[in-house]
C-alpha cells in the first residue's frame, strides 16, 4: 500500500489491514500535476528496499522524491505538503501589492508568475545557497535592501516557521 493520507502513519493502516501487508507512507505535493512534484517517503515495520524503490519509482514519475523517516513526515507535510498554498499566497499578496501600487491586474499577474517561475529555477538550478541568492539581488541600500528591511522589521520568517510549525503540528493531530 503506498498511503498520501496526511497524518495517517503507517502503523495505524498496518493495524487495519491485513497482517504483513507491506504499507509506504509518502506525501506528494500538487506540483506533480505538472511534472515538478516534491515527495517524501518512508517505510512501515514490513516494507524493505525493494518497496522503497517501488514507492519512489511511482512518485519519481511526477517529480523528485526523498526517503525519510516517518517521524520526519509530519515535518515534510508542513513544509513540501503545503508548502505550495504558502508560494500561492505569496503570489495572491505579491500580485495585489502590485495593483495597490498602480500596476494592473493582468500586468502584475505576469510579472508575479514569472518573477516566481524564474527564482524557483535559479534556485533550484544553481547549486548557490538561497541566503546567498539573496544576497546576489541585494544591493546595499538600494529598492530589494528596503523590502527586505520591512520583511525582518514584520517577522517575516518567524510567521514562516509558525506557518510550518501549525502545518506540522495538524499532521501530527490528524495521526492521533
Amino acid at each position: 500500500v503506498l498511503s498520501i493520507a496526511a497524518g495517517i502513519t503507517t502503523a495505524a493502516m498496518e493495524a487495519a489491514l491485513p497482517e504483513g501487508t507491506v504499507v509506504v507512507r509518502s506525501m506528494p505535493n500538487t506540483p506533480a500535476l505538472v511534472g515538478q512534484g516534491m515527495a517524501a517517503v518512508a517505510p512501515g515495520i514490513h516494507a524493505g528496499d525493494d518497496d522503497l524503490v517501488w514507492a519512489t519509482s511511482i512518485l519519481a514519475a511526477v517529480g523528485r522524491v526523498v526517503t525519510v523517516a516517518e517521524s520526519d513526515l509530519d515535518a515534510v507535510t508542513g513544509v513540501s505538503g503545503s508548502g505550495p498554498a504558502y508560494v500561492f499566497h505569496l503570489a495572491e499578496a505579491l500580485t495585489a501589492a502590485g495593483v495597490a501600487q498602480g500596476l494592473s491586474s493582468e500586468v502584475a499577474d505576469t510579472l508575479t508568475r514569472q518573477t516566481l517561475r524564474g527564482a524557483a529555477i535559479l534556485l533550484s538550478d544553481s547549486g548557490e545557497d538561497p541566503a546567498q541568492l539573496r544576497i546576489n539581488v541585494t544591493s546595499p541600500n538600494g529598492t530589494t535592501h528596503a523590502g527586505l528591511e520591512v520583511m525582518y522589521e514584520r517577522g517575516f520568517a518567524e510567521v514562516i516557521d509558525a506557518v510550518v510549525a501549525a502545518a506540522t503540528a495538524r499532521s501530527a493531530e490528524l495521526g492521533s
